[in-house]
């Protein structure tokens, strides 16, 4: 089964060290970030296809064509446009009604919720946050499927948020989302809209943890550690 990985940003809120190394391979415990996201890949993920695109060269350099015992392809994304549109680029890999799941390569989730994701039809992982008009934030039908989300609500209703693992099949190319006032295709709009017609499971996860700054990277190295993923 193909993961997609979202790869392709510039990490801007993590400059200066994204200056010369692209924010998918900063490290955490010696070991780049998205080391640390594939290494908690059930087995039943064995094909990557990398999206790249800032620093691009230096990702291929880290992961070849052999990354943690699973075959890599790679798609550029050239314009900067956000996830649907990284997502987009991939379709000519996949067969139509292909199932596949999709990733961002500076997000750290464990093996548990991977598994219990890949066990729906489609499904998406949520988390509960602190600060959800950051994120896209769901809310949930009685039986723990998505009923709308909303991408960095000012007035949030849930404090529910999209995390980083997904698992759909192509039919998400039939809901492209309009471009937000940012600039980007969000994929959760994608998702919102594609839940009013299909049943979409929410994955609560067992970890979690978004890179965005700096101290993220710290603290992610306590966390690490005491949740016990850390591979030497």
């Amino acid at each position: 089964m193909k993961a997609i990985i979202l790869a392709a940003g510039k990490g801007v809120r993590m400059r200066s060290l994204t200056e010369r190394t692209p924010k998918p391979l900063l490290p955490v415990l010696g070991k780049s970030l998205l080391h640390h996201l594939v290494s908690q890949f059930p087995e039943e993920l064995n094909e990557l296809i990398i999206v790249v695109g800032y620093l691009e060269h230096k990702v291929r350099e880290h992961c070849g064509s052999l990354f943690l015992g699973k075959t890599v392809q790679y798609i550029t994304q050239e314009k900067l446009e956000g996830p649907y549109q990284a997502l987009e680029l991939c379709r000519p890999l996949l067969k139509d009604g292909e199932r596949f799941c999709v990733f961002y390569a500076d997000d750290l989730l464990d093996r548990n919720s991977i598994t219990e994701l890949l066990k729906h039809k489609r499904a998406a992982t949520v988390s509960e946050v602190d600060e959800p008009q950051h994120f896209g934030i769901a809310t949930l039908n009685p039986n723990g499927t998505i009923k709308e989300i909303e991408e960095k609500p000012e007035h949030p209703v849930s404090n529910l948020a999209l995390t980083s693992g997904y698992v759909f099949n192509t039919d998400i190319f039939a809901y492209k989302p309009r471009k937000h006032p940012q600039g980007e295709y969000f994929l959760s709009n994608a998702l919102a809209a594609m839940a009013q017609e299909h049943s979409i499971t929410a994955v609560r996860t067992t970890f979690w943890f978004p890179i965005a700054t700096p101290e993220d990277l710290k603290r992610a190295e306590t966390l690490l550690r005491d949740s016990g993923l850390f591979v030497e």
